[in-house]
C-alpha cells in the first residue's frame, strides 16, 4: 500500500511499480491518498487486512516528492516541505503487540484550503493551468493552522480518553511533521512533555505521508519493547488521524 499525493504518475499506481521493482511478484498493490494522514490511513487498511486471517504480510510504504508540486517562488509554501520515503512491514501478532487502535476523520468542507488545484478530470492540464501556477501546492496557512491545531490534538485525546489512558501511560508522540506550533499544541493537549515528541521537522521539513515512519526510523534506538506509542497526523482534504500502537521489538 503507497500513500502518496505524488505519484510517478496518474496510473498506474505506484505501489504496482514497487511491487515490480522490488521484485513482489506474489503481492498485489494499490495506492492510498489522504494527504499528511495517509500513513495512518494505510496503517489501518493493512492492518485490517492482517485481521483478516487471509494476509501474512503487508508493506505500508508513506512517500512523497513534494518538491515537484512546490512553488519555489512562494516563500509561504517552499519552505515548508521535503521529500522522503519510508515503510513498514505489518504482520499477524498474537501477543498483544502492534496496532491496538485507531480513529479516522475526514471533513471534505475544507478541500479547498489545502489542494493542487489542477491536474484531476475537475481541471485538467492545460496552458492555462500551467501559466498559472496550478499544479503546484496551495494553502490558505490560517484556516489549516486553526483546524489542525484543534484535530490533531482532540483526535489524539480522543484516542487516549477511548482507552483509558493518560499521558503518564504513553512513551512516544509521534507527529506528522508539518508545524512545530500544531505539534506542541497536541501534546500539551495529551499530557506529554516534549521529551515524550519525535522530531525531525528541522532535518526534512514536511514530507507528507513519510514523516511518521522516517521519524519511526530515526528513533527506532530509543522505542523499547511494550511502549505505548501514539501516531497522529492531519492533512489536507481535509484528513486527520491518531492510532496506538504497542510496540514489539
Amino acid at each position: 500500500i503507497c500513500c502518496t499525493v505524488t505519484p510517478d504518475m496518474m496510473f498506474p499506481a505506484t505501489a504496482n511499480i514497487i511491487c515490480d521493482k522490488i521484485g513482489a511478484t506474489n503481492a498485489f498493490g494499490f495506492d492510498l491518498n489522504a494527504a499528511c494522514s495517509g500513513f495512518l490511513y494505510g496503517l489501518t487498511t493493512g492492518t485490517m487486512f492482517i485481521e483478516s486471517g487471509r494476509y501474512k504480510k503487508v508493506v505500508i510504504v508513506g512517500a512523497d516528492k513534494m518538491s515537484a508540486i512546490v512553488d519555489y517562488t512562494d516563500r509561504t509554501t517552499c519552505i515548508l516541505f521535503g521529500d522522503g520515503a519510508g515503510a513498514v512491514l505489518l504482520e499477524p501478532n498474537y501477543e498483544g503487540y502492534g496496532l491496538l487502535d485507531t480513529i479516522l476523520k475526514s471533513d471534505g468542507s475544507g478541500r479547498n484550503y489545502l489542494y493542487q488545484k489542477a491536474g484531476g478530470s475537475q481541471r485538467p492540464a492545460s496552458h492555462e493551468t500551467v501559466n498559472n501556477k496550478e499544479h503546484f501546492i496551495y494553502q490558505d496557512g490560517q484556516p489549516v493552522f486553526k483546524f489542525a491545531v484543534k484535530g490533531m490534538a482532540d483526535v489524539s485525546a480522543e484516542l487516549l480518553e477511548r482507552n483509558n489512558l493518560t499521558g503518564d501511560d504513553i512513551a512516544w508522540l509521534v507527529p506528522n511533521q508539518a508545524n512545530k506550533r500544531i505539534i506542541d499544541a497536541t501534546a500539551n493537549r495529551m499530557g506529554l512533555s516534549q521529551d515524550k515528541v519525535m522530531l525531525n521537522i528541522h532535518r526534512y521539513g514536511n514530507t507528507t505521508a513519510a514523516t511518521i515512519p522516517l521519524c519511526l526510523w530515526d528513533f527506532k534506538h530509543e522505542i523499547n519493547k511494550g511502549d505505548l506509542i501514539v501516531l497522529a497526523a492531519f492533512g489536507g482534504g481535509f484528513t486527520w488521524g491518531a492510532t496506538l500502537i504497542k510496540w514489539e521489538y
